[in-house]
């Protein structure tokens, strides 16, 4: 059996995380549908009303009619689950789907849940988008994984996405 520790066994290449970033996006979001404890959690869905996106490849707007499912979990804890359609400036239609979990100290929560302005420092909101687009030009985002910072606001919230290399 090898005594070599696994770090040792990565090729340099991917030892390091590599990123850049992709880009900032704001969705508005009318307020939830309170749907309840379910058997399986707390669940709130909330409509996506739209937004916008921006970066240095691509930018537009997001169209209304997405969704939001949020689950209050037991631990205090927030998944995130969200379906929306952006429309690039020059017209294209593009997918995006991401997964992402939101938590923090009670006191925090309940601050962000009354709409309070909150410093994303005091709490924890990640997110991994993946996209989906039959545009030539944007196809390349059909073959990258992506992760996201989030800042909760009133009526929406706002995320810094950086693509890993």
């Amino acid at each position: 059996m090898s005594t070599n520790s696994l770090t040792s066994l990565l090729p340099t290449e991917i030892s390091v995380l590599r990123y850049q970033p992709l880009l900032v996006f704001h969705i508005e979001v009318k307020p939830p549908s309170v749907i309840g404890a379910t058997p399986g959690y707390d669940r709130r869905i909330g409509e996506i009303a739209g937004g916008r996106f921006e970066g240095e490849r691509l930018r537009g707007k997001i169209i209304t009619g997405g969704s939001d499912w949020q689950s209050l979990r037991s631990d205090g804890a927030i998944t995130i689950n969200v379906r929306l359609v952006m429309q690039t400036d020059d017209g294209a239609l593009i997918g995006m789907t991401y997964l992402g979990m939101r938590h923090g100290p009670k006191e925090v929560m309940d601050r962000l849940a009354r709409g309070e302005n909150v410093s994303p420092s005091e709490y924890y909101m990640r997110v991994t988008p993946y996209f989906e687009t039959a545009s030539e030009k944007y196809g390349w985002l059909n073959r990258i994984v992506s992760v996201g910072y989030g800042h909760r606001m009133s009526g929406g919230a706002i995320y810094q996405v950086f693509e890993i290399l």
